[in-house]
């Protein structure tokens, strides 16, 4: 497969190349997993919405840029080549926005997506609770119609960013006594309404990257409803395909971390020549970022035509997040015992976030639905093997 790219396509590039270089903080923000960190990124989302480069595949009425999904890999491309920040409103601009798009009403769009684009409202997702993480069927938190509100009860658990968020959307049982994935309703609420209690879930790094989030005879309008009443499920499979087809994860995160891996064992020649394995497990780990790249190009290139993200966003999350831990454990294996000390001990000097980065693998095969399952469901849809 060869990319080639329009006199339009490449009149973009320039010029996000070129607001990049003059916007991107000069020194790193802090974790978006501590208040001042969350504060900081908010910030730089606000900032990158002033040009659009927000959200720059949405209608620019909407806060976007109005681009396709080619000039999305090449923003993403130009965005992590330049070192930019990570985007700590991933969760509403990469899931809930394309199924707000496709499933949401007009007022809902006019309302939400301005506010999500400049940060505003940062969004979490509340979808598992302690009886249902990969089984999201098992859900059990319900929703009592009363009047033209829903009040809402229950416990979600691993929800990403709730801890300092303002919004949520999350899967809630409208039907009293139905089973698995029947009488499930989509659902988005604010945090801070009465009867909402969040608490902090610390991760390997012994930051709050987490929340459980409890509620307790909750208020949420009506109008807050996603869909149909009882349409809940096929709605988060939706939101589930961009979360492992195409948005969450863009190749270009990976191309670069493949980069920086080259770059490490470069600086690292005593440890190449001790372990010639390395070598070859920093060239897997190249040609596996380059694969991911031109089979996203090729997704791309089939939804602008029309087509459809199915069960095939299964193999893209398997194959993304088993990259990462390799590619992680390959800079680990390069720093050997260096690499397991903090960013601020004396000694750590040279090793950068790739400590962080190593714990932060260990989740890809759990988060948005666990490996194993992805496996099911390649064998059963895309393979047709029996249950």
């Amino acid at each position: 497969m060869r990319l080639e790219y329009t006199e339009k396509q490449k009149r973009f590039r320039a010029e996000v190349r070129e607001w990049l270089a003059g916007h991107v903080p000069r020194e790193p923000l802090q974790s978006f997993d501590t208040e001042p960190g969350f504060a900081q990124h908010r910030a730089w989302e606000r900032e990158l919405s002033t040009v659009g480069y927000s959200a720059v595949t949405w209608p620019k009425e909407v806060g976007g840029r109005g681009t396709d999904l080619i000039e999305w890999l090449i923003f993403e491309e130009e965005y992590w080549a330049a070192g930019a920040p990570l985007r700590v409103n991933q969760n509403g601009i990469f899931l809930l926005a394309p199924t707000l798009m496709e499933y949401g009403t007009e007022a809902q769009k006019r309302s939400i997506l301005p506010r999500m684009a400049t940060a505003e409202d940062v969004w979490a997702q509340a979808w598992s609770e302690p009886g249902a993480g990969s089984d999201m069927a098992a859900i059990r938190s319900r929703a009592v119609r009363d009047g033209d509100h829903y009040v809402i009860s229950g416990q979600k658990t691993w929800s990403t960013r709730a801890v300092w968020a303002d919004w949520a959307f999350g899967l809630f049982r409208t039907e009293e006594g139905s089973q698995r994935h029947h009488g499930l309703t989509f659902i988005l609420f604010p945090l801070n309404l009465p009867g909402i209690t969040r608490r902090p879930i610390r991760q390997l790094n012994g930051l709050p990257g987490f929340a459980e989030i409890f509620m307790d005879e909750v208020r949420v309008p009506v109008s807050n409803r996603l869909g149909d009443e009882g349409a809940g499920w096929s709605i988060a499979m939706a939101t589930a395909g961009f979360e492992r087809g195409l948005m969450l994860r863009s190749p270009a995160r990976f191309q670069q971390t493949a980069r920086l891996l080259t770059d490490l064992l470069r600086r690292n020649p005593e440890r190449a020549a001790a372990d010639p394995s390395l070598r070859d497990a920093v060239v897997e780990s190249w040609m596996g970022a380059e694969a991911y790249t031109l089979a996203t190009y090729r997704t791309a290139c089939r939804l602008a035509k029309g087509g459809h993200i199915g069960a095939e966003a299964s193999t893209n999350k398997i194959f993304w997040s088993e990259l990462d831990l390799h590619m992680h454990e390959t800079a680990m294996r390069i720093l050997g015992t260096r690499g397991e000390l903090m960013p601020e001990a004396p000694d750590a000097a040279g090793i950068g976030n790739w400590l962080d980065g190593f714990l932060f693998a260990q989740a890809g095969p759990i988060y948005a639905g666990t490996n194993e399952i992805q496996r099911n469901i390649i064998a059963e849809r895309m393979l047709g093997l029996p249950r």
